[in-house]
Order: C-alpha cells, then sequence, then structure tokens
C-alpha cells in the first residue's frame, strides 16, 4: 500500500493553528489511513492509503478546515518523492538544521528565486516542487521574502530525513 507524508501549513507554529498530534491521528485514521504516525508538534504525518495523492490532499484539508474552522495549507509526498527531495538538496554540506526543503503543490515558477526579496546571505535552488534554501546565518535572522512560496510549507533536512526514515519503515 503506498505510503504517503502529509505536511501540514502553519500548525503549532507561533502560537497559530493549534492541533494536538493525538487528534491529528485520530483524524488521519477516522479517514480510513492506516499505520498513521506522526512526528514532532508541527504538522508532520506519515500514512498508508489506497486512495491516490490527490484524494489524500483533499480528504485530509476537508477533515481540518471542519476541525479548525478554517483551511488548512497540506502538502502530501509519497515516499519516493521525500527520498528525491533529500538526494537534491543543493545545499547537502551544510549544516541540516540551517537548510530546508519549502514544500509546493507545483514546481516553483522559473523566476521564482529571481523575485524573492530580502535576500541575505541566504542560497536557494529550485526542486521538482520545492524550493531550497540554506540560512547561512540561521533562519530566525533571514528577512528573505519568496513570493513563490507563500502557499507552501518548509521543512529542515533533518526533519525531511527523520519522515523519510518513517516512511520506510
Amino acid at each position: 500500500m503506498p505510503v504517503y507524508i502529509a505536511l501540514l501549513r502553519a500548525v503549532n507554529v507561533g502560537g497559530t493553528g493549534k492541533l494536538p498530534m493525538p487528534e491529528l491521528r485520530a483524524m488521519c485514521e477516522a479517514l480510513g489511513f492506516t499505520r498513521v504516525r506522526t512526528y514532532i508538534a508541527s504538522g508532520n504525518v506519515v500514512f498508508e492509503s489506497r486512495l491516490g495523492e490527490a484524494a489524500v490532499k483533499k480528504k485530509l484539508e476537508q477533515s481540518l478546515d471542519a476541525y479548525a474552522g478554517e483551511p488548512v495549507g497540506v502538502l502530501v509526498r509519497s515516499g519516493a518523492e521525500l527520498a528525491g527531495v533529500l538526494e537534491s538538496n543543493p545545499f547537502a554540506a551544510a549544516a541540516p538544521d540551517r537548510t530546508v526543503a519549502i514544500f509546493l503543490d507545483t514546481p516553483p515558477p522559473a523566476d521564482a528565486l529571481d523575485s524573492a526579496t530580502g535576500k541575505q546571505s541566504e542560497e536557494m535552488a529550485r526542486g521538482v516542487r520545492e524550493i531550497y534554501v540554506h540560512y547561512k546565518d540561521g533562519i530566525g535572522r533571514s528577512k528573505l521574502k519568496i513570493a513563490a512560496a507563500k502557499n507552501g510549507t518548509a521543512r529542515n533536512m533533518n526533519t525531511v530525513a527523520k519522515l523519510l526514515e518513517m516512511a520506510q519503515d
């Protein structure tokens, strides 16, 4: 059965979108997903489903909307896609906690990085359906804004590696 990784946008970050992980697991199980596991409190869930990616995304977004009373963005990847994200990281030599993949629903536009504002020492690269950013001086000091990433959600490479490990388990 296919393994999926769902990455929720703006959950339990900066005092927004409170969603306890036991409730997220129960929600996923109620949708018929199996082997449901969460990782840290920022909206990462690994599970199996016979549904396709688009159906998984739609069902989970509808359930989250009913729970939260407002839309919650969900980005879905297969285990193979997540492996590709990790393998394609152009900043693999950099500190994994200072390098993120910003997950998107669609491929980033060709000019996505050219139109970024507030760039200082950050390095950026486009991926298949993600944008990689290496924050040399740390993410907390960055003023970087990437308009194409507005509806995406970022995970650092440590989290991506852990989610991949869970998906392959």
